[in-house]
C-alpha cells in the first residue's frame, strides 16, 4: 500500500521536536543497533497477518498476551472475519468465544467490532496510516499504532512494548518509565527509518537473550557495552541480587 508524502512530512516534523540524546548515549544507541542488525538480520513481526486491518486485530489481541497464542486464535477470527465490513457487523458474544483464550476476552472482542465499526464509518472501510487517527480506534494506542505505520505503511514508527522499555533501560539508553516517553527519547537517537527494525529487534532480543527475570548475559552480544550486564564489566549484579 502507497502511502501519502504528506504523512511522511508529519512524521519528519514530529522528529525534529523530539529531543536531541546525550552523545555517549548515541554512541552506545548506534553500536547496539549495528550489532542488532548483525544479529538479528532482516527482522520480521511474529503476528501472522496479510494486510493492515488483520495485523491491527491482531495487535489489539496481543495485549497481555503472547504472539504464540495470538497466532493460534487468528486463523479462526480471519476466516469467519476477513475484513473490516464483516467484523463491524460481527456478534461481540461469538468474537469473544474466539479470541477467549487471549485473556481479557471480553473487552478484546468489543474493541474488535469497535475498530471495525470505527474503519468503516469514518474511514471508508480502509486502515488510516496516521498516528493521530490510529489511536482514535478503540484498543488502539501508541504503541499498536507504532506497530502499524512501521509493518505494514513503511512509516516511521517505533513500537513500545514490555521488551522494548525493558531493554532500552537496562541498556542505559534512558531511564523513563512511561512507554510514551521511552518512544521519544529513543526517536531521537536513530534514523526514522530504524525506528520499525530496531523495536522488532530489540523485542527479538528480549524474547531469546534479555529474559525479565534471567538475562542471559553468558552469552549476550551487547555485554560489553550494557551498564547492567552480569559480566564482569557490568554493575548492577549485586545490587539487584541484594534486592
Amino acid at each position: 500500500m502507497r502511502v501519502k508524502t504528506a504523512a511522511k512530512v508529519k512524521a519528519t516534523k514530529k522528529v525534529k521536536a523530539t529531543k536531541k540524546a546525550n552523545p555517549k548515549i548515541l554512541d552506545r544507541s548506534a553500536e547496539i543497533l549495528k550489532r542488532l542488525k548483525v544479529i538479528y538480520g532482516a527482522p520480521i513481526c511474529e503476528l501472522t497477518h496479510e494486510n493492515a486491518f488483520q495485523l491491527l486485530s491482531a495487535t489489539i489481541l496481543s495485549a497481555q498476551c503472547t504472539d504464540v497464542r495470538v497466532n493460534m486464535v487468528t486463523p479462526a477470527l480471519f476466516a469467519e472475519f476477513p475484513t473490516a465490513q464483516k467484523m463491524a457487523v460481527a456478534d461481540v458474544a461469538r468474537v469473544e468465544e474466539l479470541v477467549r483464550s487471549t485473556g481479557f476476552y471480553a473487552t478484546k472482542a468489543k474493541n474488535l467490532v469497535g475498530m471495525a465499526c470505527n474503519v468503516m464509518e469514518r474511514f471508508d472501510g480502509e486502515v488510516p496510516s496516521a498516528i493521530e487517527d490510529l489511536v482514535t480506534l478503540p484498543g488502539v494506542g501508541r504503541k499498536t499504532a507504532n506497530v502499524l505505520r512501521s509493518v505494514v505503511f513503511d512509516l516511521p514508527g517505533l513500537p513500545v512494548d514490555t521488551h522494548v522499555g525493558r531493554l532500552s533501560r537496562r541498556l542505559g539508553l534512558t531511564k523513563e518509565e512511561d512507554p510514551v516517553k521511552v518512544e521519544y527519547e529513543l526517536n531521537a537517537m536513530f534514523d526514522p527509518k530504524d525506528w520499525g527494525g530496531f523495536s522488532l529487534r530489540l523485542i527479538l532480543h528480549g524474547r531469546r537473550v534479555c529474559d525479565a527475570k534471567k538475562p542471559k548475559c553468558d552469552v549476550c552480544e551487547l555485554a560489553d557495552i550494557c551498564p547492567s550486564s552480569e559480566m564482569p564489566y557490568g554493575k548492577l549484579k549485586k545490587t539487584k541480587k541484594a534486592k
